[in-house]
């Protein structure tokens, strides 16, 4: 288990949930199956309901009788939620970061190191592979994902020279996408740029940006009152909705004020300060070094 994905933020992002040892808590995000380990750990008569898409994933279920595993998209939780027969509960932990294990396996196509298939789906039942996003995708398509989930200055560049490729071949590999970016991939920054136009990618192909959104308002709902919100964050797009979510309790823009200007929110937030990981947990785990940590409780 521990090869699978070393848990981020451990400690501080279970201790957040203040279990209830009789509680009902979720993971969204099982992974590894650390965090949920750590609940599992401090629950008595409670239960933990654990999210993953990826068959392998499930393949790693720990075995406790106080563990139900579903197989599905956390962008459902409110439905899986009910066919297990729980309205509310009482903690739901996300972290959103890629599996060690996905970066590292060279058949899946996450990461730029190796030559393989461009793939990058979580759920590997899904229609929509990196690959295909690449062939498929008009160039304005294109420019606005490299834009809106890499925040590329020169997204316009990339999705005309993506364009220019295809157009002789198709895109199905790794070293062909470094080759074809070789023009926008200065050896300086090389490695830099790289993961901002493969997040872009995972972003898309995964529906990263509307499956949070769709969890998150679901919280609303299935918490019950003081129950908490802990979530893990890994870039500034997923951080900016958690923080305006738990802050206003919507995506953009600000709450409307009553007669009297005051402001209903669903959530007050437990950490005032972002927590991020210590000097020492990022030496020990480097992908932790751009974690940090909201916590929220239902009001």
């Amino acid at each position: 288990m521990a090869d699978y994905h070393v848990p981020v933020l451990l400690e501080q992002s279970v201790e957040g949930l203040a279990i209830n040892p009789n509680g009902i808590y979720v993971d969204c995000t099982y992974g590894g199956g650390g965090h949920s380990a750590h609940i599992l750990s401090q629950l008595k008569n409670g239960k933990l309901i654990a999210f993953d898409q990826d068959s392998e994933a499930i393949a790693n279920k720990i075995d406790d009788k106080n563990l139900i595993m579903v197989q599905g998209n956390f962008r459902f939780l409110r439905n899986y939620l009910k066919y297990h027969a729980y309205e509310k509960v009482d903690g739901i932990l996300a972290d959103l970061g890629v599996s060690s294990h996905h970066f590292d396996d060279e058949t899946r196509g996450f990461s730029f190191r190796f030559s393989a298939d461009l793939d990058m789906r979580m759920n590997q039942s899904a229609s929509l592979s990196a690959k295909s996003l690449l062939n498929d995708y008009t160039v304005d398509q294109l420019k606005f994902i490299f834009k809106q989930y890499g925040e590329l200055h020169n997204a316009w560049k990339i999705a005309n020279l993506i364009n220019d490729y295809r157009t002789h071949q198709p895109i199905n590999t790794v070293d062909q996408f470094k080759e074809l970016l070789a023009p926008v991939l200065p050896e300086r920054f090389q490695a830099k740029i790289l993961a901002k136009i493969f997040q872009a990618l995972r972003i898309e192909v995964n529906q990263e940006m509307e499956a949070l959104k769709e969890m998150l308002l679901q919280t609303k709902e299935v918490l019950k009152p003081g129950g908490r919100l802990s979530v893990i964050t890994y870039h500034s797009l997923e951080d900016r909705l958690v923080k305006n979510f738990i802050k206003n309790g919507m995506f953009e823009g600000q709450p409307e004020k009553d007669l009297y200007g005051n402001v209903e929110v669903p959530f007050k937030m437990i950490n005032r300060k972002i927590i991020i990981p210590s000097d020492e947990e990022i030496t020990r785990n480097s992908r932790a070094r751009s974690a940090k940590l909201r916590i929220a409780e239902r009001l």
